[in-house]
């Protein structure tokens, strides 16, 4: 733990002091329609682009290149039979990667995408097992981040077909909401000839809602800021939220995950010297090192990773966290952040 602990402080002190350039990945602060071909290009190259999505920023490859789709396994030390979702430019690409889509995914679709909405479907002959961690399904998403959704269609004119992204970070670690967070994450484990493109800080800040569309209804594998009561709405179906009962391998449904350095502690006793994170009206502690004050639930999403990180640069051994009550995006907040807490 001391090791990462010191190597994530360095990181972020040097990441201050010299350009991006000198650390190995080339850099791409304004993304241009240029350097979004270029990424793209880099992408039917077989190299791997982080870019950032309206949730977290994504490390993708070229999802029918097993090569490159192999290359982020080993950037992010995640295991082979953990599933990539697949990001795709709009609707109209779903039939190149999914068959049998009920029609409550398309009512799905039409109303949430883009945005940050992952829908497992029974996949087609393009979806290969590299992709799928071996199970006949698929994940699909259309993101809504401008830079995101240029990206896809610009790779989708080179006449490829999706972009394989999981989040852009070591396996199990917080996911990052920034390209400095990126940085962190991976800049030793990237090469010179990887990209990363600067689309400032993700909006929402937790990762996609994600649906099971392979039954006859919809079930939430993990929650997000596309709540239960939205999909029942739109699907007209009553949506299950069964993750325990579910033989379906999906992105973040280990116990463990969204983990930081720092030992986390919900809803206990402030120590001296712990990190805080709370809504605004909660008063820190005293002692207690305040990590953010969010003032809606939307900025306590928002915020919430880039406060675990920051504990992290500090040095601090445990993070005190007050959880938001509620529904809807809370939900997804909690889940986050019992499992951050999971040790």
């Amino acid at each position: 733990m001391g090791t990462r602990r010191r190597r994530v402080s360095v990181i972020y002190f040097i990441s201050k002091l010299i350009k991006w350039d000198d650390l190995g990945m080339e850099i791409i602060l304004n993304c241009t329609q240029d350097s979004i071909k270029k990424a793209a290009k880099a992408l039917k190259d077989g190299y791997l682009v982080a870019f950032p999505t309206e949730t977290v920023y994504g490390l993708g490859a070229d999802a029918s290149n097993p090569t490159s789709v192999a290359r982020i396994y080993e950037v992010k030390g995640r295991p082979t039979d953990h599933p990539l979702i697949v990001h795709i430019s709009s609707i109209s690409q779903m039939d190149k990667w999914a068959v049998d889509v009920p029609y409550y995914a398309i009512n799905l679709a039409r109303n949430f995408w883009p945005g940050p909405m992952t829908l497992i479907l029974k996949r087609s002959q393009l979806a290969k097992d590299f992709i799928t961690g071996g199970q006949n399904l698929v994940g699909l998403r259309v993101p809504s981040h401008p830079t995101a959704l240029m990206l896809m269609k610009e790779f989708e004119n080179l006449g490829r077909f999706g972009v394989a992204a999981p989040s852009a970070n070591r396996f199990g670690a917080v996911s990052p909401t920034t390209a400095d967070a990126v940085l962190e994450e991976l800049d030793t484990f990237l090469s010179g000839k990887d990209l990363l493109l600067d689309g400032g800080t993700s909006e929402v800040g937790i990762e996609s809602t994600i649906i099971d569309c392979s039954g006859f209804t919809p079930n939430i594998l993990r929650p997000g800021i596309i709540s239960k009561e939205l999909v029942e709405e739109v699907s007209g179906l009553q949506s299950g939220n069964n993750i325990s009962g579910s033989n379906v391998k999906s992105s973040g449904l280990l116990i463990s995950h969204y983990s930081p350095i720092a030992e986390v502690i919900l809803d206990g006793k402030t120590s001296p010297e712990d990190g805080f994170f709370a809504m605004a009206e909660i008063q820190t502690p005293i002692g207690a090192i305040r990590l953010g004050s969010p003032a809606t639930i939307e900025e306590y999403a928002k915020n919430l990773y880039s406060a675990l990180r920051l504990a992290d640069q500090k040095g601090l051994k445990r993070i005190s966290v007050i959880q938001p009550s509620g529904d809807g995006l809370a939900i997804a907040i909690r889940d986050r952040l019992s499992k951050a807490a999971a040790r």
